[in-house]
């Protein structure tokens, strides 16, 4: 035992770079006592310098309880390097190691794609004055970071971003992080001058030692592939060559987020459909479909469901895409996928009444389900809004209310982090409008529990002054004067442009079966001949129609106005039709009044007896 203890003393007295020593000097401690906490910690240490880190989690477990508490931070940092996010997050957020402790488990919930839980994490750990200002740079960084990828996740909930602080621009860092966040914005231009202001001060440093030439690489690559990104955007092609020559990927080895991969996985079954690879698809989809069970939210099976209908349909749409669609979900009754798919058909052939029916039989085989997690999406609020999306189109407010109530009442159960507050707020604010006493009471109920986790909800705290302005408006008296004045909310309204624009009709005008007579107006409409529409094929090569036709197109040719004769004969005859020509007595002309046509009279030859009066051939057009 005393040899033990002085091997001990001699590891606390020593400064080994050596970590190889280090780790056979504690197995020489751990020979002779197995359960000697202080050298199981130290040979941890030593495993997590030599990024061992499955070697110093089995350290730290084989350890017991102890060690586990002892080196919790260690443990930690060990599952999130070996990349077990989850269980990493939980033995941080349960250390008492303090910022170092906080630090793991903001990283960990970042790589997790839990960004608005690493947000608040760092905003604790920033609100802390004692620290560091390279920590507080730090932080501000990486604050930065986890509002852009929860603007690129879709997690973000403001619709605008505030101005950037100076601080903030005076690192590359943030200037990055931020340019990341107008990007996903759609904020292309403003992304695009942060991009450049990053690289700007990236080029700066490479006259000073502060980043090794390696490290200046990749940080630069980030920045390029943003720039590449915004130039295709904007359609700038020349550009986005010259940035995609200086790009160079092929040593770069990170993992993307879930979202990302998502995205990517798209791509390929879009690409692999338009190549008219659908077996294929169809093949893939289905093997990865057939492994879910049950109900889920997950983005990436719900997306295979739609490539899995693309591939059986060859990319026909319609009323063969129902019918594929509805197939399969007899084969898949709780696909969340599929249904949402053929709702979207069904609303695109305008048949919102089937469409209506399918969600609400899909909801009834989740309410009728006895799973915990069949409930929870029974009423998630995405599901709800859907359904209340189309019970708006159909102008049914009882069913509005009545799914919006059942919904706040499940939701109200469970605990206040889990409430979704956007569900809760739309509930609220149409049981408001009820007549019923007891929805009156719910809603007022809501809106309080809101307006107590968020007072600066101008939403939530105008519903709770509307719920108690008849009930007890004493309550609310304080919260009145945090409203805007009705002058204000008015102050942009033209009411003389109101007036004059009259009140708009809100019903869709219903067709009259009365047998009234119709106007004058209304019956030469409808006895007015059709304008006759004539094919293209049946029109001369030259038709104009915007000229006019000659009136004489249906006479003969010879007997129009503007008919001249050729030769020397022709134009004797024709001279002799004229007024005051020469008349021959051989032959007896004769002119219709009526009509203007020379007709001739000519006396029998050899073949019959009486005379006879030759035929005209209409002239062809």
């Amino acid at each position: 035992m005393a040899d033990v203890q002085s091997l001990r003393a001699l590891l606390q007295q020593t400064s080994i770079d050596d970590h190889d020593e280090i780790i056979k000097a504690c197995n020489a401690i751990l020979k002779k006592s197995k359960t000697d906490p202080e050298a199981q910690h130290i040979k941890a240490v030593a495993l997590l310098k030599q990024d061992r880190f499955e070697d110093a989690i089995r350290v730290i477990e084989d350890g017991g309880h102890i060690l586990k508490q002892r080196a919790s931070l260690e443990w930690a940092y060990a599952l999130y390097k070996s990349g077990k996010l989850d269980q990493a997050i939980e033995v941080a957020a349960a250390s008492d190691r303090g910022r170092g402790a906080k630090h793991v488990e903001a990283q960990a919930a970042y790589r997790a794609e839990q960004f608005q839980r690493t947000k608040t994490i760092y905003e604790e750990l920033y609100g802390d004055r004692s620290a560091s200002a390279q920590e507080h740079t730090d932080l501000r960084i990486n604050m930065t970071a986890a509002d852009a990828q929860r603007q690129w996740a879709g997690h973000a909930t403001c619709s605008q971003r505030p101005r950037p602080s100076v601080d903030d621009l005076e690192v590359f860092e943030t200037t990055y992080n931020i340019a990341c966040e107008y990007i996903a914005r759609g904020e292309l231009d403003q992304a695009r001058q942060l991009l450049g202001r990053a690289k700007g001060y990236l080029e700066l440093c490479k006259s000073s030692e502060d980043l090794s030439p390696e490290d200046k690489r990749a940080e630069l690559l980030p920045i390029a592939v943003q720039e590449l990104y915004v130039a295709l955007r904007q359609e700038k092609l020349d550009d986005a060559e010259a940035i995609a020559k200086e790009i160079s990927i092929s040593d770069h080895s990170d993992r993307p987020f879930e979202y990302q991969s998502r995205i990517l996985n798209q791509n390929s079954n879009a690409i692999e459909l338009l190549v008219h690879k659908y077996d294929g698809v169809a093949r893939s989809t289905s093997k990865l479909l057939s492994q879910q069970d049950f109900a889920t939210l997950s983005k990436d099976i719900n997306s295979l469901s739609v490539f899995n209908v693309a591939a059986y349909t060859r990319n026909k749409t319609g009323r063969t895409a129902i019918n594929q669609t509805l197939s399969l979900l007899e084969k898949r009754p709780f696909d969340i996928g599929l249904i949402l798919l053929a709702v979207k058909l069904y609303i695109d052939e305008g048949n919102v009444s089937s469409a209506v029916s399918a969600l609400e039989s899909f909801l009834k085989r989740l309410s009728e389900s006895t799973s915990e997690s069949d409930q929870e999406i029974r009423f998630n609020p995405g599901l709800i809004s859907v359904l209340i999306a189309l019970y708006k189109l159909q102008g049914r407010k009882r069913q509005i209310n009545s799914e919006l109530a059942n919904a706040a009442a499940y939701w109200r159960k469970r605990s206040q982090q889990e409430q979704p507050s956007s569900l809760l707020r739309a509930a609220a604010t149409s049981l408001l409008q009820s007549h019923d006493p007891s929805d009156l009471r719910t809603a007022s109920e809501i809106f309080e529990t809101l307006h107590a986790i968020d007072p600066t909800d101008r939403i939530a705290t105008a519903g709770y002054v509307a719920s108690h302005a008849t009930s007890s408006p004493s309550r609310v008296q304080n919260e009145i004067s945090t409203l805007s004045p009705i002058q204000d909310l008015i102050s942009e309204i033209d009411v003389a442009a109101l007036e004059a624009a009259g009140i708009p009709s809100t019903c869709a005008p219903t067709a009259t079966t009365s047998r009234k007579r119709r106007s004058e107006a209304d019956k030469e409409k409808q006895t007015a001949p059709k304008r006759k529409r004539i094919r293209k094929s049946r029109l001369p090569k030259d038709y104009d129609p915007d000229k006019k036709p000659d009136p004489e197109r249906w006479l003969p040719l010879r007997d129009r106005s503007t008919y001249r004769p050729k030769g020397k004969k022709g134009k004797q005859k024709a001279a002799e039709r004229t007024q005051g020509g020469v008349v021959h007595e051989k032959a007896e002309e004769t002119v219709s009044p009526a009509a203007g046509v020379v007709q001739q009279k000519s006396h029998g030859g050899g073949g019959g007896g009486g005379a006879k009066k030759k035929k005209k051939v209409k002239g062809k057009r």
